[in-house]
């Protein structure tokens, strides 16, 4: 892969975090990416390791904790928020990332834990964790305690 295929890939990624909750497809980020869908698809799992589907609904997960911790929007509310248009595969990938539903993540306390810098948080309560498990955001990776 060129310097140019790692830019534009790079700058297709930088859309999907800003544009997380846009419809957006890979058709659309590959003619962005001037790629054609089945090469930027490629090319993207070889770069970031995960498609970039798996990578929208991963920063589509994120911010749904951070909604939902909050407490004030139904899950309903968190999945349209998000950019996600099936309650139903919101869910299911909720829960496949997370290790449990948007409605027991919601109803679970998310107390303070003392002052966490964003950085950490955003490593420690980042779905799909370390070797694809699931983190939960009381759990620091490797299993160590906060």
């Amino acid at each position: 892969m060129d310097l140019e295929d790692v830019a534009r890939l790079r700058r297709a990624r930088d859309t999907m975090d800003r544009f997380y909750a846009q419809p957006l497809d890979v058709p659309a980020l590959a003619k962005a990416a001037l790629m054609s869908p089945g090469h930027f698809s490629r090319s993207f799992r070889a770069a970031y390791g995960e498609t970039p589907y798996s990578y929208l609904m991963t920063r589509r997960i994120e911010r749904a904790k951070a909604l939902l911790r909050r407490g004030d929007l139904s899950v309903t509310e968190v999945c349209f928020e998000v950019g996600c248009t099936s309650l139903g595969s919101f869910s299911s990938r909720f829960t496949e990332l997370v290790g449990e539903s948007p409605s027991a993540y919601r109803a679970r306390s998310h107390g303070a834990r003392g002052f966490v810098p964003a950085c950490v948080e955003k490593v420690v309560t980042r779905p799909g964790g370390r070797r694809g498990k699931a983190v939960s955001s009381g759990e620091a990776p490797g299993g160590a305690s906060p």
